[in-house]
Formats: structure tokens, sequence, C-alpha cells
């Protein structure tokens, strides 16, 4: 069994990297072909529309068909010719077909790897698997970072796209290496482990957070329309609201921010830097966080989150124009750390509220509903960006 753990775990530090790069370059080269803040934007909601259908589509597939090695070849073949569209391209039209391409596929791998852990290690394992999984994503996300600032301070963006793809073509080496596993389980299961959710949740990239293990039916929204209605039928309508809430702010945030820092005529291998920091303080976050909640609860630790959260807004918003040079800089790596510190609070305390909340025989539909919440926050915090 470990065998096969080592030979599958291999894709994900270079898959990470392909992934991490993308997202964060291609609003850089978005505004190099002469887009702002409307063109990411548009580019963002539409990606993370296409990831949302991504979920339910390959969700479906892999409990179907549990062809894990497959999807994984087709996911990343795809990626693999986005990423030499995207070095070939120089007008940003074939960006409105790439950008929601990639949100589509690159969603796979999520469920893949959640169904791999389950299937090739005993459920007393499964956390010690997860957490392995989430330090080589966490390493795969630092290397893109660390790659594109040293590879953008020497070199064009456009070319970071070949580094991209070089690390999906190594990931499709080592994908053709993964073995049938002996037996399958259904992402439904995922769910009944707090292992599972807190590793649903614990990704930056919010398409990591959609998760459809049942497709919401319009009757499912029933707790949010009646607390629309001014009844509250299950305290758990509550939590979708906030849950739409929080993200729509945060992707408001996020989407905003490569236009932001390049307005400020930062180079780009500058704004890589800015987001290395970031995700090094996101890393390290997500192991402080989880002492934080155990010692103050999960209800206290929601709420808190929105501190870091607010500070981080308001230096953006206020305090970072106020400086120039190296006062910009390190007010910008405030606000970035700031808002992360909030966001891995709140994803994890999230993760246990509503794995205690959701009752029992229900998790598939109100993680659908749940999932839900979240795509339409995101997607709508994108486009009111622009």
């Amino acid at each position: 069994m470990e065998s096969i753990n080592k030979r599958w775990l291999g894709f994900i530090l270079p898959s990470n990297i392909a992934a991490e790069g993308l997202h964060t370059v291609i609003p850089l080269f978005v505004i190099r072909l002469g887009g702002g803040i409307s063109e990411v934007s548009i580019m963002i909601a539409i990606h993370y529309g296409a990831a949302a259908l991504g979920s339910i589509f390959w969700g479906k597939i892999l409990d179907q068909y549990h062809a894990k090695k497959a999807v994984l070849l087709a996911t990343f073949s795809v990626i693999l010719l986005c990423c030499l569209w995207l070095y070939s391209t120089t007008k940003i039209e074939p960006l409105y077909i790439i950008s929601p391409l990639s949100g589509f596929f690159l969603t796979a791998r999520g469920p893949v790897t959640q169904m791999l852990v389950m299937e090739t290690s005993p459920n007393n394992q499964w956390s010690k698997l997860f957490a392995r999984t989430s330090i080589l994503s966490t390493f795969g996300s630092l290397g893109a970072m660390v790659i594109g600032a040293v590879w953008s301070f020497y070199f064009d963006t456009r070319q970071y796209f070949m580094i991209c793809a070089l690390a999906t073509a190594v990931s499709i080496a080592i994908s053709l290496q993964i073995s049938k596993t002996h037996f399958h389980i259904e992402r439904n299961t995922l769910v009944q482990s707090m292992h599972g959710m807190q590793h649903i949740f614990s990704h930056l990239r919010m398409h990591n957070h959609l998760f459809f293990p049942k497709v919401p039916e319009l009757y499912d929204f029933k707790h949010i329309i009646s607390l629309l209605k001014g009844k509250v039928s299950h305290e758990i309508g509550f939590l979708f609201l906030t849950n739409f809430l929080f993200y729509f702010g945060s992707n408001i945030y996020f989407t905003a921010l490569t236009p932001f820092l390049k307005s400020f005529g930062l180079s780009d291998s500058t704004v890589f830097l800015l987001y290395l920091i970031q995700t090094g303080m996101m890393a390290g976050f997500f192991f402080l966080a989880p002492k934080i909640i155990a010692r103050m609860g999960e209800e206290r630790s929601t709420m808190m989150a929105y501190v870091p959260r607010i500070a981080g807004v308001v230096i953006a918003g206020f305090v970072v124009t106020l400086f120039i040079g190296s006062g910009l800089l390190a007010a910008a790596i405030a606000s970035m750390c700031l808002m992360v510190v909030g966001f891995s609070i709140y994803s994890t305390s999230n993760s246990v509220l509503l794995f205690k909340t959701i009752p029992k025989g229900f998790e598939g539909t109100y993680l659908g509903v749940n999932s839900s919440m979240v795509g339409m926050g995101v997607f709508g915090g994108a486009l009111t960006a622009g």
C-alpha cells in the first residue's frame, strides 16, 4: 500500500506548481496585453464558474467510473495545451476561452487526490495522508511563486507559461504510473471524516472549496429561503448565508489585488514575491489555526476571523496609497498577510462547524448547497470587483 502511495503522491507537487503559476500569471498576462480590472474580473469569474461545473462533472465521472488515472491524464493534457496556447497568443481574446477551460479541468485534481487518499490507506491513516498531500500542495504553491519571482525578474512573463507546461508534463508522466486500487470509495465518504472536511477547505484557491457530493435542487435551499422570509428553520441556514458573504468579500479583494498592485508600477517579479510571502503566511497559519480554534471554539474563532480581514481591507484601501517604495511594499505585505490569516481561521473553523451542524445522512445534500453558495459568492465577488 505504501508503494502505491509513493507513486501517486508524486503528481501533487508539479501539478500545484503549474496550477498556482497559472492562477498568478494569467492576471499579470491580461494586464500586459492591455487589459485592466474589468478584463481580469471577467477572466476570474468565468474561471470559477467553469470550476463549479467541473467539480460537478468530474465528481460524477469519478463516482460512476472510478477512472482516476484517466481523469488525471485528460486534465493535465488539456492544461498542457492551455499553457502552450497562452505562450503563443499575443491577443487577449483567447484568454476568454483558456480561463474557463483551465478552471474546468484544474478542479479535477482535488477529488482524485481525495479518493486516492481514501482508497490507498486505512481510514485511521487518512489524517496522516491528507496532511502529506497538503504539505506537498503547499510546497508546490511556494515553488510556483519562487520560480515566478526569479523567472520574471530576468525573462518575459510569457515564457513562464513554459515552466507551467513543463510542470504539467511531469505530472502527466507521474500519473501514467498510477496503479488501480483494489476497492473503490465514493466521494460522499469523505464528508463523514473530519480530516476529509478540513482537507476540502484547507486551500487558498477557492475552487477547491467547491465540493458537490450531490447536486442540490431548489428544495434543498429551504433553510436559506426561510431566512430570507424572516423565519429560522435550521441554524445551518445562517452558516450558508455567512459563507456566501465571506467568499463574496474575499474574492472582491483577491480579484482586484493583482491589478491594484500593478497600478503602483510594481514589476511582475515583485508581485510574485508578494504572493510568495502571502502563500508562506497562509501555509504557516493553517498549522496554527486549529490550535486557535481548539482554544477559542469554532463560533468565536469564526467571528474573530473578521478582525484581520477588516484590518487587511482598511490597509489596502487607505494605507497602501499613502506610501511609495519600501513603505508601499510593507503595507501591501501587511494587508495580504492579514487577509490570509483571516481566511485560514475562517475556513478551518467553517469546516468544523459544517461537520458538526450537518445532520447525519444529509452530508451530500448540504455540502452541495454550501458549495453552491460559495460558488455564487466567488463568482459574484469577481464580477463586483470589475
